[in-house]
């Protein structure tokens, strides 16, 4: 009898043990996706302080741009006013200054004085470089909320979670405008 209450005790202890240890995963898991979106809005607020001098250096050159100017500051104000919770709204404002970042960029090929300003050259190599710390941040932040989601999703996930509210995390998407070829012709 004694036997059988030392086994009892010992399984409860274990059934306990393992539930803490997965609900620590669990906090773990989803402490490492919030971390990985820190990291892009880091890569999103050094972005958002190079473009002022962008702008300046642009402006001397390139006049008549105004508008391309414009819509640039446009965005970086839009996206400095998203809600720091709402990632979808983020992702989406970001990538619409991406889009204006690029066309400043393209400017450069009408201007070639621009083009061989020093100022401007290293301010487009710090954009560049910031644009690839958020592409990787993106990368991470989806791999941890993959990962998160496959311990909430999958026994004895799919029981402890629902339990203490952890919710599925949404990925990070390409818009459909970036996901189509460019036209090339010769």
């Amino acid at each position: 009898m004694l036997w059988i209450i030392l086994i009892a005790i010992l399984l409860a202890a274990v059934i306990v043990i393992g539930y803490i240890s997965f609900y620590n995963g669990l906090v773990r898991s989803r402490n490492w996706t919030d971390e990985a979106w820190s990291q892009i809005d880091v890569q999103l607020k050094r972005r958002n302080d190079l473009i002022p001098n962008l702008v300046e250096t642009v402006k001397g050159y390139a006049k008549h741009e105004q508008g391309t100017l414009e819509n640039v500051i446009a965005k970086r104000n839009q996206l400095a006013a998203v809600p720091s919770d709402d990632h979808a709204q983020t992702m989406a404002v970001s990538n619409q200054l991406s889009a204006g970042l690029k066309d400043i960029f393209a400017l450069s090929e009408s201007y070639p004085d621009l083009k061989a300003n020093q100022q401007f050259g290293q301010l487009m190599d710090e954009l560049t470089n910031s644009e690839n710390k958020i592409a990787y941040a993106r990368q991470l932040y989806n791999s941890s909320a993959v990962n998160y989601n496959n311990k909430i999703q999958t026994f004895p996930g799919n029981v402890i979670a629902p339990a203490h509210n952890f919710q599925k995390i949404n990925y990070l998407e390409t818009p459909e405008a970036e996901k189509t070829a460019p036209k090339v012709s010769f």
